[in-house]
């Protein structure tokens, strides 16, 4: 058997308040509700995925800059509403030398103008919106064709 891909999976600020963080907008799901999701529907791939939630950006920036030491694939990112803000995450990003691949449950474009500008999408591979819990299954499923 060949050796797994291995994929560190970063999410961004609430997003540990799926769920109850706007229903409407976001589900009733919570992120591990998505990750059991995620881990089931790619149980029979040949790939290992690393979560890793935060609120603070610059635990995010340190986490994207102890990934270069390590030996993932790809990265897949929901910075949450610091997509729109932090130039911090962007310069971490194009550190790496492995796809980035950003995503968001909803789609930001039928939403608030400000939500459509996405500074960190300039590090990104790939962009994936609005797919709901679906998102990271097919941004991992991606990299695995």
């Amino acid at each position: 058997m060949t050796t797994p891909k291995k994929f560190l999976i970063i999410n961004g600020p609430n997003l540990n308040m799926l769920g109850t963080r706007e229903p409407e907008i976001y589900g009733s799901l919570t992120l591990k509700d998505i990750v059991d999701y995620t881990e089931k529907g790619l149980a029979n791939k040949n790939c290992e995925l690393v979560w890793f939630q935060s609120n603070i950006e610059g635990e995010i920036v340190t986490r994207i800059q102890e990934s270069l030491k390590q030996d993932f694939s790809a990265l897949v990112i929901n910075p949450g509403a610091y997509s729109h803000t932090s130039v911090a995450i962007l310069d971490a990003l194009h550190m790496l030398k492995v796809p980035v691949i950003e995503v968001h449950l909803s789609n930001t474009h039928r939403r608030e103008e400000f939500r459509q500008t996405k500074l960190t999408a300039k590090a990104s591979t790939i962009i994936m919106e609005g797919l709901g819990k679906n998102a990271y299954l097919m941004a991992i499923s991606s990299q695995l064709l």
